[in-house]
């Protein structure tokens, strides 16, 4: 796996200069005897094909010393690279369709018009195709492109300067305890990215309590229960409790009993529900009521099949209780990638994660480049 969460501790000294081979302090996930996944750097020029862990850095440097955690150690180059494969291979639909545009000879309306198509047809929405295709002939104007895959070399950097304002980090460690509320409609994969989210704090050496306040449906406290099991971390759980009830609760103990991470699932909703919009945001008053300042983030699980009803529900829940940031899942096998683009253009909310498949290693950070690589080259 690889370095996902910042750890900021206000009162820690600096960390050291970096050195050809770093040396990290030993902690009870970091092992000693395998080396660090190499240090990013600010993009000052395009980067490599094939990046090193993404979005963990992208903190201000002038807040306190910030200490990386790796979730798990393991040599970067190539989990990395099946990660990027696994991309590549989610979103192959999405891509090929826009990939047709570029196999001709010219650089004319005619291709313009027909990578309009593609991309509308991708769920990139009309807002960002105008945005990529301005921002697109610009580029081909500036460096006098005229060979098409030059151009689709272009428009790699033109989404990635569109998605850039997407990638950021997930900081843990600026409270005790940093509190998570996690909502979404039913079937987004909303209680599976808790529980691997909660894998990877707790690989991380945080000490992770989970709330199960989805109370009107049974099946999700078990299987936050088979989480909790797994990752061997504590749960508040109520039979038939109130949401609300069971999120002040835990909060409490998580307070009480020195938890790093508080993280509370909730009852999957659609927007147009407006009653059951409203008992989430009664969560969210109630988790304030137990702790000033929190939730400290509020988490939107959306499922990237569903396209520009993906955009649809970060508007909606972002009306209605503040988003911090998304986790993007399903983006295996979808024709709908593009939707990323629409968020960015008209409601850029840190995506913090996005998922390919059910496994662990399936849910990763969200880096701009690496997307926008892995859907158009």
């Amino acid at each position: 796996m690889f370095s996902f969460f910042k750890k900021k501790f206000g009162a820690s000294p600096p960390p050291p200069s970096p050195a050809p081979a770093l040396e990290p302090v030993p902690t009870p996930c970091a092992q000693p005897a395998e080396p660090s996944p190499p240090e990013l750097k600010p993009e000052l020029k395009p980067a490599p094909p094939l990046a090193p862990a993404p979005a963990a850095v992208a903190i201000a440097a002038a807040e306190a010393p910030v200490v990386e955690i790796a979730a798990a150690p393991a040599p970067a180059p190539e989990p990395r690279r099946s990660w990027m494969d696994k991309l590549r291979q989610g979103l192959r639909k999405t891509g090929s369709s826009i990939a047709q545009v570029f196999t001709g000879t010219q650089i004319d309306d005619e291709l313009y018009e027909e990578l309009e198509a593609a991309l509308l047809m991708a769920d990139t929405g009309v807002k960002a195709t105008e945005f990529l295709l301005a921002d697109l002939k610009q580029r081909v104007k500036d460096t006098k492109a005229t060979d098409p895959g030059a151009v689709r070399a272009l428009l790699v950097e033109s989404l990635t300067a569109l998605l850039k304002p997407l990638e950021r980090a997930l900081v843990v460690g600026q409270h005790k305890p940093t509190v998570m509320m996690v909502v979404g409609v039913n079937g987004a994969g909303k209680t599976t990215s808790i529980g691997k989210l909660t894998r990877h704090l707790a690989e991380a050496d945080q000490k992770v309590l989970l709330a199960a306040a989805d109370t009107f449906r049974a099946a999700a406290r078990e299987q936050l229960s088979v989480w909790a099991d797994r990752t061997q971390v504590q749960i508040i759980s109520q039979e038939g409790g109130d949401p609300a009830s069971v999120t002040f609760d835990a909060v409490n103990a998580g307070r009480a009993r020195g938890c790093d991470v508080v993280l509370a699932d909730t009852a999957g909703r659609l927007p147009t529900q407006l009653h059951l919009m409203e008992e989430l945001k009664k969560i969210k008053r109630v988790i304030t009521k137990a702790q000033a300042e929190a939730p400290h983030e509020v988490l939107l699980v959306v499922d990237g099949n569903t396209g520009q009803n993906a955009l649809s529900q970060v508007k909606s829940f972002d009306d209605a209780l503040g988003l911090t940031g998304l986790i993007v899942t399903k983006l295996d096998g979808t024709a709908k990638g593009g939707v990323l683009a629409a968020i960015a253009r008209e409601r850029a909310i840190p995506v913090y994660f996005i998922g390919v498949g059910e496994k662990l290693e399936d849910l990763q950070t969200f880096n701009a480049r690496e997307f926008a690589q892995a859907l158009l080259e």
